[in-house]
């Protein structure tokens, strides 16, 4: 290569490399944008069950009960979160999602050890995550015939302690009732928030959506007419999943129909009122699908306990997910179609992403607003 056409070729190379660093959204996709992906799939993505929350009922609190519970506490896996006084409790504390396993001691535990040489603990799993009830039994099991051996290697009596677990709202184990939650909230997310995004950068970038201003309507009344045609696939799209879950795959609606469809519209808003976010802070249809797929996609199937339990990550990302409205709404989900909770038992996640409509819904209509003037 002759040193005049060189020089031509370094002119043109470092031309591109000041047009790309001065495009701060593009260096943000070819520099932050792996930092963050290694991050979280680093982090989030783990089959390990940690600090799981477990509840205690224990009418005996004997030294055998006590043992028993401060191995379970001081183990990694499980956290004690309350100790109940009632049986009748323990349906209440798993609607509530207080616990993912309930441990449960017979009465007079440590003298009916004693004097038979058996005695069962009960170990009450929440099963609508299949993976996890099974891990956290499997763990528990593992700690409770720990403590067995010590006695045997203590007394030389070779006591038996069986643990008989009971899975509630899936004791069949089936993959579907931890898997349809998620996908439904995912389908709803990208349904709505991607595909309105889309199709409002699609009439600016088109020069469309000048002519759609002038026009007599209001421009509220314009994005109104843009989403309601999403808002009507979104509600097809939640009936035909459904009646493929209960019909196909198995997986009852055990609670309120009613609520479940409310709460899905209610979900289907905020992922509207963040589809008109996106579609205020870009400017062509590729930024607008970059910006949903790192904004969506990845958060919901990460952070949201679609996939991995969210009280198995770093706290940072048990933080960030907070903010991620598909993780409230698979909560509610869960909580409605598997376990048949009442409405008073959603009313947090409820309160959380009506707030989250209003305050994204606010933002984006300023934005849209200021980007008019």
């Amino acid at each position: 290569m002759r040193s005049g056409s060189r020089n031509t070729f370094l002119a043109f190379v470092r031309k591109e490399f000041y047009h790309i660093s001065r495009d701060t959204r593009t260096m943000m996709i070819l520099l932050l944008m792996p930092l963050i992906q290694i991050i979280l799939f680093g982090f989030a993505i783990t089959t390990e069950v940690k600090n799981s929350k477990i509840a205690i009922y224990d009418p005996s609190v004997d030294i055998a009960t006590r043992q028993i519970t401060e191995r379970l506490n001081a183990s990694e896996y499980f956290n004690i979160t309350q100790y109940l006084s009632n049986p009748a409790e323990i349906s209440k504390v798993f609607q509530e999602g207080k616990a993912h396993l309930i441990v449960v001691f017979g009465e007079r535990f440590n003298e009916t050890l004693l004097h038979t040489g058996k005695v069962q603990i009960q170990l009450i799993a929440d099963a609508t995550d299949p993976n996890t009830a099974a891990s956290l039994t499997h763990y528990a099991s593992a700690i409770i015939g720990d403590y067995q051996q010590t006695l045997l290697e203590q007394n030389s009596i070779p006591y038996q302690i069986t643990p008989e677990i009971k899975l509630l709202y899936n004791p069949q184990m089936k993959g579907a009732y931890n898997f349809v939650p998620g996908v439904l909230g995912m389908i709803l997310m990208l349904i709505c928030a991607m595909m309105t995004s889309i199709a409002i950068v699609r009439e600016k970038e088109t020069g469309t959506m000048e002519v759609l201003l002038v026009s007599p309507m209001k421009p509220l009344l314009i994005l109104l007419a843009k989403a309601i045609p999403y808002f009507v696939l979104s509600c097809i799209n939640l009936g035909t999943i459904l009646l493929l879950a209960v019909y196909v795959l198995g997986v009852p609606v055990a609670g309120s129909l009613f609520w479940l469809i409310l709460v899905s519209m209610l979900f289907i808003f905020v992922s509207l009122s963040l589809g008109l976010l996106i579609s205020t802070l870009t400017k062509t249809q590729i930024a607008a699908m970059l910006v949903s797929g790192m904004s969506f996609m990845i958060p919901v199937i990460l952070l949201s306990g679609m996939i991995y339990p969210v009280e198995n990550m770093p706290d940072i990302l048990q933080w960030l997910s907070h903010i991620v409205p598909a993780k409230w709404y698979i909560f509610a989900v869960k909580d409605l179609m598997i376990k048949g909770a009442g409405v008073a038992s959603v009313f947090n996640e409820i309160a959380i992403l009506s707030t989250m409509a209003i305050v994204i819904l606010a933002v984006s209509l300023k934005k849209f607003k200021d980007r008019l003037e």
